[in-house]
């Protein structure tokens, strides 16, 4: 069996990303995480960053607010020819807490999925390195 092809960011979602009021981040936000996992996994994959087709489903599972921490994973299902189909998945780890102080915040024992996505990616024959 082939080992899987997989990828992992994490980052804190900052005042700029808020984007409705109570500090609201929008769901486009982790779409925008989601791109740049499919990116690692196909240089990972093919040594190229290749070119997102489309995503086939995406779900918006919970809130994601300023000064909560996301981590955003993916991993390639499938390898086609020039194809790759990918799944990913958008995590709370950190929670912000405001009700505390201005800069409480909680790990995570479980992290909330707040997204989810799956995809296809291509990889143009001529632009393949391994």
């Amino acid at each position: 069996m082939e080992e899987k092809i997989t990828s992992m960011i994490r980052v804190r979602m900052s005042a700029k990303d808020a984007h409705y009021g109570g500090n609201l981040v929008d769901g486009a936000h982790m779409v925008h995480l989601f791109g740049d996992v499919a990116t690692e996994l196909l240089i990972k994959c093919d040594g190229d960053e290749g070119l997102f087709c489309a995503y086939d489903n995406v779900e918006f599972l919970a809130p994601t607010y300023a000064g909560d921490y996301i981590e955003a994973v993916g991993e390639i299902t499938k390898i086609g020819n020039t194809s790759r189909k990918m799944s990913f998945e958008a995590r709370k780890v950190i929670v912000a807490r405001t009700d505390v102080s201005a800069s409480a915040a909680d790990f995570l024992e479980e992290p909330i999925v707040v997204a989810r996505a799956t995809g296809t990616c291509v990889t143009p024959k001529e632009s393949k390195r391994k």
